[in-house]
């Protein structure tokens, strides 16, 4: 397959089942110019690929659209592999038991000389240092930030100030071997980013309000703006 064959699947495949998704997204995923990708995904129009979106907005494949089922490459089948074993090690149940099962899956449609590759894959991440009681704390995070709880809990930061905390959990950041949850705290009045490591039992409440300036997309953007 031609360099620029494989770059018009790969669009395609990007764009399976995602939202909207810019030009200057997929030019910097296929390390190309986002006039590269506007010719190629006019090319791919032109060509009956049902690609809705315009340059300047963004685009996304039509859920109508049918594609040939997924084939991994064995790079890629390595890097599922491994952030699956990474999710099952230092994530909480719900993310272990999901990580073991989309592998399972992805085994059972390999053919034999791709399913080879996960079994000899030679990358471990042990979990037997990992305590159970932070799993459950990451566990209740992520469902928080799933269904927009408050969460409480007893901190103590790096300093050895302890103080309670009251907030409204946006995103898990995992770090290797850390994870951290970014949130809205009501304490500070301000987002925060908690150390889940140095967080108590985490008690989840009732669900917190969508406001401006308070969302995940702000979260971000403070995160991105560097510091004065």
């Amino acid at each position: 397959m031609s360099r620029r064959a494989d770059r018009l699947f790969r669009i395609a495949e990007l764009l399976r089942g995602r939202r909207l998704t810019t030009a200057q997204q997929l030019a910097e995923w296929l390390e190309v110019s986002p006039r590269t990708v506007y010719r190629d995904v006019r090319d791919l129009q032109l060509s009956g690929v049902p690609i809705e979106g315009e340059a300047g907005i963004g685009y996304r494949l039509a859920r109508s659209a049918s594609l040939p089922p997924l084939a991994f490459t064995a790079d890629e089948l390595t890097a599922l592999a491994v952030g699956a074993r990474m999710a099952e090690s230092w994530g909480g149940a719900a993310l272990a038991g999901g990580a073991r099962s989309a592998l399972a899956k992805i085994a059972a449609t390999m053919p034999a000389d791709k399913r080879v590759v996960l079994e000899r894959l030679a990358v471990f991440v042990p979990s037997f240092h990992v305590d159970r009681a932070f799993s459950e704390k990451v566990d209740a995070l992520h469902r928080a930030v799933d269904t927009r709880l408050v969460v409480h809990f007893a901190y103590c930061d790096r300093l050895g100030a302890h103080t309670r905390r009251r907030v409204w959990p946006l995103g898990l950041v995992y770090w290797g071997a850390r994870w951290t949850v970014g949130a809205w705290c009501e304490l500070r009045e301000d987002f925060r980013n908690f150390d889940i490591a140095r967080m108590g039992e985490v008690e989840v409440l009732e669900p917190f309000p969508d406001v401006s300036g308070r969302r995940l997309a702000d979260y971000m953007r403070r995160v991105k703006t560097p510091s004065r």
